[in-house]
């Protein structure tokens, strides 16, 4: 039976509402964030006018704040935004759309002040910022928001949008603003495509930077940004509307060539059912670059999507086989042996693993293994390549060796070490205490394996490294306290 004594609602209830209230004004004083939650409740209690009461009033206090909110501070005060954001949609919009939606206006639009003074850089704030964004979709629409109010609500908050935070606002807002909000959205944004920027006389020009090239004037980075915002928004209204061309028309011809713009461009002409013309537009394009460590499949994946569009199937597979050998890529070839009859995927599949197991870069190699997974072929390229893996990849070499270590603790222990190597020998401190954890791990291992091979049985590696590292205090140290 629960102990009277454990923290859970029914024994706190047994208090009596009277103690438990005088028990929450004690334990919130000095703490604003539970007071204003406890606000929030109260007014919660009247209705949802008092909640909207409640949130404007806390919504000004943000506004005219001015203190710097260091990253150290960014949760706690993502979590008061959060706060905000939950009683305007929770509690006002299940009452009062309209009175919500009005809300998370100026919730929103609250970003660019809130920005200017806070160390965002966990992204936790934003995070924060462009929920409200999502929310305010589904509430306009649920309020029957007048779609021409609505579209000069959003023109504002796009030609306002100076760290990104309604970057997605017209796609959301679109089953909102409908046909008569967009059109009119698209009028204010092209009249605003002809309106550039006054320059200033050159002696009132305002310097806001400068580099190898000269100083660059206010003038100019507000042009830059007119541009920029004129250039998405009618590339967003056009995706909106299903008007391929009136997208294409937003790169300028010789932008086109740009792998990233070709695959857009040419991913939309597919969905149009122009799949001859996404052809062509990649083919002009220029060839994109390839970074294992970081790839981009969108400009393979368009070309294949519209040689499938076109019935050129063997062409589709023979591109997913290409993305394949050159990038490791695990979903092309899932995909591309899902196609092939039966039993031919088997023997596709143990070339495909044979040709990842012999490519130059061992680390892309080992990534793909794992992923696959085939930690056999995996365990064997560590042991046959341990000279060519880099004990500073501890991203890769971690997980690799703890999902090796339970059938193949000798691999596992090649990848420690050269973790442990990496460490010592570069004389990396901060890596110290992993550096002992990854031994202590060697030593776990070393009672599983029964022939250490070419390898030093463990005894004689840490004696080794006493040797050669004897000095590093704080490694055995950290040895000493794992």
């Amino acid at each position: 039976m629960p102990s009277k004594k454990t923290l859970s609602a029914k024994n706190l209830q047994a208090l009596g509402a009277e103690r438990l209230a005088e028990l929450l004004l004690e334990v919130t004083a000095g703490n604003a964030a539970a007071k204003r939650r406890l606000r929030l409740a109260l007014a919660d209690a009247q209705g949802p006018r008092e909640v909207a009461h409640e949130v404007r009033k806390r919504l000004g206090e943000i506004k005219r704040g001015s203190r710097f909110i260091e990253w150290s501070e960014s949760r706690t005060f993502a979590s008061d935004l959060e706060l905000q954001r939950k009683a305007i949609v929770n509690k006002v919009g299940e009452g009062d759309p309209g009175a919500a939606v009005d809300l998370l206006w100026r919730f929103v639009e609250l970003g660019n002040a809130v920005y200017a003074r806070c160390d965002d850089s966990s992204g936790v704030i934003a995070d924060v910022f462009r929920t409200a964004c999502e929310d305010l979709g589904r509430l306009a629409t649920a309020a029957g928001a007048e779609p021409v109010a609505l579209a000069d609500r959003t023109y504002d908050a796009l030609v306002s949008n100076d760290y990104g935070l309604t970057d997605r606002l017209i796609s959301i807002l679109a089953p909102a603003l409908g046909a008569k909000g967009l059109e009119h959205l698209k009028v204010r944004i092209v009249i605003l495509s002809n309106t550039p920027v006054k320059r200033s006389p050159d002696n009132q020009r305002k310097v806001v930077g400068g580099g190898s090239f000269g100083p660059t004037y206010a003038d100019e980075v507000e042009e830059r940004s007119r541009q920029s915002t004129v250039r998405h928004a009618l590339q967003d209204i056009a995706d909106v509307q299903g008007d391929v061309d009136a997208f294409i028309a937003q790169h300028p011809p010789e932008f086109r060539k740009a792998p990233k713009t070709a695959a857009e461009i040419a991913q939309r002409l597919v969905a149009a059912g122009r799949a001859d013309e996404a052809l062509r537009v990649l083919d002009e394009a220029d060839a994109p670059r390839h970074h294992w460590w970081l790839p981009d499949f969108d400009f393979a994946d368009a070309r294949i999507a519209a040689l499938e569009a076109l019935g050129r199937l063997n062409e589709a597979q023979g591109a997913r086989w290409s993305v394949f050998e050159q990038d490791l890529s695990p979903d092309h070839l899932r995909t591309y042996l899902s196609k092939l009859p039966d039993f031919e995927d088997l023997e596709a599949e143990e070339r495909a693993l044979t040709h990842a197991e012999g490519v130059d870069n061992a680390h892309q190699a080992l990534w793909f293994l794992l992923e696959w997974p085939a930690l056999d072929r995996a365990a064997r390229l560590v042991l046959a390549r341990a000279s060519d893996l880099d004990g500073n990849h501890y991203g890769l070499l971690t997980p690799a060796a703890e999902a090796l270590a339970e059938k193949y603790p000798l691999a596992a222990t090649v990848l420690l070490r050269a973790m442990i190597d990496f460490s010592l020998v570069r004389a990396r401190s901060s890596r110290y205490r992993h550096a002992a954890r990854h031994l202590m791990d060697c030593a776990g291992l070393a009672t599983r394996i029964e022939d250490f091979g070419a390898l030093e049985p463990h005894a004689d590696y840490q004696a080794r490294l006493r040797r050669e590292h004897g000095r590093k205090s704080s490694f055995w140290d950290a040895v000493a306290s794992a």
